[in-house]
Order: structure tokens, then C-alpha cells, then sequence
């Protein structure tokens, strides 16, 4: 018995041994007072690639912050002596995006939370191992600014190329790294310098398809001059911004009109870096930009109310109309006062709902990673109990099992006869809108985009905005609950009813199941047809390419799960006259698939204030930047965009 139980402490040891070695393509992190960092490489071999990418992983305690690479007043950026490293050449750092903070009355950039800086690195010798031995230098500030250090030690054996456990999160902040304006959507109108008496500036005038959130500005190198945080004056609609920076008063060690600067546009998830000599402006009156965001807020509100208020219309809505209407049904002939609690509890699981999604939203924003509207319809753990629960409603429906919907809590909080209970009402207008997420709509998608390229409260107010606006109807039938005790009363004309219903449940729970079936791998994506359009893989950078070879591209963000997507294919997109110019050659067709997560998509999607699909765009000649087109497409809208871009 005793040398059983020592063997058994052996393995354990043995096993938790193993856990505690780094896992592959990752050293150890180095803990400190600031939080820990770590290296971490994209893929676990090394390939057959001369350069391969890694990572430098910070992850901050709350109040910490690093540096950028100009760090602004005061601080320095992190550095990294790689002597004693095998097989390493040349590291180039990558700096993604910055944000601008305040520490003891003194301008900062830098990054708080988590980050990672990509590195690529030069391999001398391909299809060799690499060692790696960075000792890192940073400075990490709070109240007080300590300077740090940590050695990290890496080797990445040879092999062929296999993505690591790490290749997502480097790649989540290698699309923050600012890249040219035009491919961020952005157009540059002028870079100038202004000299008014003792002051002098440089200003930044630029354009944008989809409107600014609040752009902010990093004017380098720090050897010319120190420039203050920009002024910024946005134009009613929000698609045009300047922003003014003043140099620091004595720091200016070279003309301006004679010296290259770079200057890097920070907006949301959206940056762009240019380099140019400023040539000489002239003042502008006073701003009253103030004014201006106050009024747009409060639009957006009305924009985000009218959006929510369209989405009970929108064909992702369909699959719980069975829900909706049943529910209607079963209040024929009741009580006026039973009949306005249980639409207000209906309303209360919507608004609900939105709020819980919005906390998701700032929570995952917060994190660093990619959010985006319906996107809990890429993981595969949330679409097997969507399958579950619609399942079961239909089993319900066919008479299976007597349980009231969606569970036997249905049966908590009182209520009686035909008619649900009020936690049931709840937790069906929470259901219908978790089902409804897949969908944009008009104006749902402006006022998505604009709230999630915000912060916290702007989430918070947006969204709830959009609750209000799909909970109308059922605040209207609250308000006036004749309308549904005028229905007919429930009998056995409704076991029908419910017949019909349940297979519509059972069809929404097949289509999610070929979903979960793609994102699983059991049925590949050369399994789906899309007609005789010659779709070709999206890629960003060949936009850029194929416009200056005078073509026309046509962009289509698309996945399983959007059903309004699949609405515009049927109705325009797989349908003559678009079909016809999409396949005579004269347009590049280009499609984006965002069943299942990807931070590229996300980041294309941003880059127009969007976070949730269907969307499309057309960019040709006359339209470098992009012609972004409606959530609901029309064929004159699509032939009207490629006419443009193509030009005369």
C-alpha cells in the first residue's frame, strides 16, 4: 500500500513537474512589482523562413504604464540587448499604436494593461535552431517611475513552420502597428507649420469614408522638437479632423519647413504613420468642436434607438418569431394588468440582454482583444447550447415534455392558466435578442461602430439606447394592453400553431448546427457553394495593389452565422445585373470569412468604425480608400459604387 501511494506522489511530481516548464514557443515569465513579461514566438520550429516573428508579452498591474518609442516628456522605451543569442540577426522592432497619458503634469505615450511589441528577426542561418537571450530594459511607472530589467531565454528548435499557441496575440498587436493612411481608410490633406509670434505648431488635416472618434496625434523625432497634446477640430459629420500640436516652447532645434517629421494619427483601432516636410500654413479661427461632439452624441442616440427599433425586422430575427408570436397568442382574452406585466418583463429581458453584452464588449475591449457585434456566434462551446436550448423549445412545442419554456424557472414567479410566468417573459426576450445578434441593420451598425470605438460609457449608453429601441413594441403593448387582449383566445386551433413553429426551432438549430460543423472541421468550407462568382480570398494588401493597376475591387465580410448576409447574396449579390459585372471580369471579387475568429477581418472591419457584418465595400481608382457600402444592399446601391470607383 505504501509503495503504491509513493509511485502515485512520483507521477504526480512527474506531472506537475512538466506543467511548470515553459510551454513551447514561450520563456518563463519575469515577474515584478509592475507585472511580468515574457518572450514568445509566433510559431514552435523554425521553418524554412529567413526571419521569423516573436513577441516581447507585458502584462501590467492596474496604474503601471511603459513607453513608446518616443516617449514623450519624460521616461525611455524599452530595449533589448540580444548578445549571447545563436542564429539571431537583425531584430526590428515593431511599435504598435500608443495612447497618451498624463503622469506628474507631463505629456506620456505609451501602453497600460497588456501588450506585446512583434519583433522580426533575422535568421543567418534558415532551417537552423535559434537561441535567444534578450536582456530587457524598461522603465514602468505609476506614482513613481521604476527602471526594470529581466533576462529572457528562448530557443525554437528547427522543423517545419506550426503556428504557436502565441501567433493570435502577436498578430492582434502587429495590426496596431500605425501602416499607411490610405490602407486605414484615411486620406492626408495637408501637413503643415504655422509660426505666430513666440509660437510655433505643425498641423495635420485629414479625411476619413467613416467618421473620426477622437484622433489624437505623435509628432517625431524627439531631436527636432516636443510638441504638445493636439488641438482638434472635427467637422459636423466627423469625417474630416485637424489637429494642431504646438512645439514646446525652447525645444525646437530645426526649422520645420526643412526637416522630415513623422507624424502617427491615432484613432480607435485605426492608426496610419507618415513622413513628410510640413510646408507653411496659415492660423484658423477659434474651434467650437465642444458643441459640435455634444450634438452628434445625442444623435447617435436617436440613430442607436431607430437602429434597435429595425432589428425586430431583420431576417436573423426570424428564427424566434415562433417565440414572439406564441407569446402574443397565449395573451388572447387575459387580464389587461397580466397582459402589461409580462410584455414589460419581455422588454426587461432585452434591455437586460444589451447591458450584458455591453459589459462583455468593454470587458474584451479592455483585454486588448478584437469585439465585434454577434461575434459569440464564432465559438463553438456557444453555438452546441444554442443548439441545446432550440432543441428543447422545439421538443416543448411538439408536446415531448410539459416544462413551460425555456426551463422549469418558467414556472417560478407566479402567473397561471395559458399565459407564461413573468421570469418566463424575461428570459424569453432574453433569448430572442441573443439570437438576434447576428444581424446588422441600418443604422444599427453606425451606432455599434460608434460606441465601440469609444469607451465604457458610450458603450453602456449606446447599447442601452438600442434596448430601448427593440424593446419598443413591447413597451407599446404595455402601454396600451387592449391590443393584445383583443387576439383570439388560445385553444386547441394553437397545438397547430405550435407544430409549425417547432419546425422553424428545428431549422434554426440546423443551420447552427452546419456552423458548428465548419468551425469544428467535420464539413469543410469547400463543401459550401457560393455560386458562379470566381470569389477570391480577402487580403488587404492586394487591395492596394490591384487599385493601382487601375482595377476594381469588391469587398464582401460575410459568415455562416450572418443571416443578413446570406439575405444579400440571394437577393443581389447571386442575382443578376450584380452577378453579371461580378463575374465579366471587370471587378475583382473579394471575399472575408468571419465564421470563426480573426483578428485581420476585425481590424479591415475597424478601420471603417464597423463591428459587425454584413459589410461591403468597393475601392477602385476614383476610390482608393474605399466606398462602404449598407447593411441591406440594393443592386443600384452596389452598380452605383463600381461605377464610381471605376471612374469615367
Amino acid at each position: 500500500m505504501m509503495r503504491r501511494l509513493l509511485l502515485a506522489l512520483v507521477g504526480m511530481m512527474t506531472v506537475l513537474g512538466s506543467a511548470a516548464m515553459a510551454a513551447p514557443a514561450t520563456s518563463d515569465w519575469v515577474e515584478n512589482e509592475a507585472g511580468k513579461v515574457r518572450l514568445i514566438a509566433a510559431a514552435t520550429t523554425t521553418g524554412k523562413a529567413a526571419s521569423m516573428r516573436l513577441g516581447v508579452h507585458f502584462q501590467l498591474l492596474p496604474g503601471w504604464k511603459i513607453y513608446w518609442r518616443t516617449p514623450g516628456d519624460a521616461g525611455y522605451p524599452p530595449k533589448i540587448d540580444w548578445s549571447g543569442s545563436k542564429n539571431a540577426g537583425a531584430v526590428t522592432v515593431l511599435w504598435p499604436a500608443p495612447k497618451r497619458f498624463v503622469l506628474a503634469g507631463l505629456q506620456n505615450h505609451g501602453y497600460a494593461g497588456e501588450v506585446v511589441l512583434p519583433l522580426d528577426v533575422a535568421l543567418p542561418r534558415p532551417h537552423k535552431a535559434v537561441s535567444l537571450k534578450a536582456n530587457l530594459d524598461y522603465l514602468a511607472c505609476s506614482q513613481i517611475c521604476v527602471p526594470m530589467q529581466a533576462d529572457l531565454n528562448l530557443t525554437v528548435p528547427a522543423g517545419p513552420a506550426q503556428p504557436s499557441d502565441f501567433a493570435d496575440v502577436i498578430s492582434r498587436f502587429a495590426a496596431r502597428v500605425p501602416g499607411p493612411a490610405d490602407v486605414q481608410g484615411i486620406s492626408i490633406d495637408s501637413v503643415e507649420f504655422i509660426s505666430a509670434g513666440e509660437t510655433t505648431s505643425v498641423r495635420l488635416s485629414v479625411s476619413s469614408a467613416t467618421p473620426f472618434d477622437h484622433p489624437d496625434l505623435f509628432i517625431e523625432p524627439a531631436e527636432t522638437a516636443s510638441f504638445e497634446a493636439p488641438r482638434l477640430r472635427l467637422s459636423a459629420d466627423r469625417t474630416q479632423a485637424i489637429l494642431e500640436s504646438a512645439v514646446v516652447p525652447g525645444t525646437l532645434t530645426a526649422p520645420l519647413g526643412q526637416t522630415p517629421l513623422t507624424v502617427t494619427l491615432v484613432d480607435g483601432e485605426r492608426a496610419m504613420e507618415l513622413t513628410a516636410i510640413p510646408v507653411a500654413g496659415a492660423a484658423l479661427p477659434p474651434m467650437t468642436a465642444d458643441a459640435v461632439d455634444g450634438a452628434s452624441f445625442l444623435a447617435m442616440l436617436g440613430i442607436a434607438l431607430l437602429g434597435g427599433l429595425i432589428l425586430n425586422l431583420m431576417p436573423c430575427v426570424l428564427p424566434v418569431l415562433s417565440i414572439k408570436v406564441l407569446g402574443a397568442l397565449g395573451h388572447g382574452g387575459a387580464q389587461l394588468h397580466h397582459i402589461r406585466a409580462a410584455f414589460i418583463a419581455s422588454a426587461a429581458g432585452i434591455v437586460v440582454s444589451f447591458l450584458a453584452l455591453a459589459a462583455l464588449a468593454i470587458a474584451i475591449k479592455s483585454a486588448g482583444a478584437a469585439v465585434g457585434w454577434g461575434i459569440q456566434f464564432q465559438q463553438p462551446a456557444f453555438l452546441a447550447v444554442m443548439i441545446v436550448l432550440l432543441l428543447g423549445f422545439a421538443l416543448n412545442l411538439w408536446g415531448a415534455f410539459e416544462i413551460r419554456l425555456p426551463s422549469a424557472l418558467m414556472n417560478v414567479g407566479g402567473g397561471g392558466g395559458g399565459h407564461h410566468t413573468l421570469l418566463g417573459h424575461f428570459l424569453s426576450g432574453a433569448f430572442a435578442t441573443v439570437l438576434a445578434t447576428p444581424c446588422s441593420a441600418p443604422f444599427l451598425g453606425t451606432a455599434i461602430g460608434f460606441a465601440l470605438a469609444r469607451g465604457p460609457v458610450e458603450i453602456l449608453t449606446i447599447f442601452t439606447a438600442l434596448a430601448l429601441g427593440m424593446a419598443a413594441p413591447y413597451l407599446l403593448v404595455a402601454v396600451w394592453p387592449q391590443a393584445a387582449h383583443k387576439l383570439p383566445r388560445p385553444g386547441r386551433w394553437m397545438v397547430r400553431v405550435k407544430h409549425v413553429m417547432g419546425l422553424a426551432l428545428v431549422a434554426t438549430a440546423l443551420w447552427l448546427g452546419l456552423i458548428l460543423a465548419t468551425q469544428t472541421g467535420l464539413l469543410s468550407e469547400g463543401d459550401k457553394a457560393d455560386g458562379a462568382t470566381a470569389w477570391v480570398k480577402f487580403d488587404q494588401a492586394a487591395i492596394a495593389r490591384a487599385v493601382s493597376e487601375g482595377k476594381v475591387v469588391f469587398v464582401d465580410v460575410t459568415a455562416d452565422w450572418c443571416i443578413t448576409c446570406k439575405v444579400n447574396k440571394a437577393a443581389v449579390l447571386d442575382r443578376a445585373p450584380v452577378a453579371t459585372r461580378l463575374r465579366d471580369g471587370s471587378v475583382i471579387a473579394m471575399r472575408a470569412d468571419w465564421t470563426t475568429p480573426d483578428s485581420g477581418v476585425a481590424a479591415y472591419l475597424a478601420s471603417f468604425g464597423r463591428y459587425g457584418i454584413p459589410f461591403n465595400a468597393v475601392y477602385g481608382p476614383k476610390a482608393a480608400n474605399g466606398i462602404a457600402l449598407s447593411e441591406l444592399l440594393s443592386s443600384d446601391e452596389v452598380l452605383a459604387a463600381l461605377r464610381q470607383a471605376a471612374g469615367p
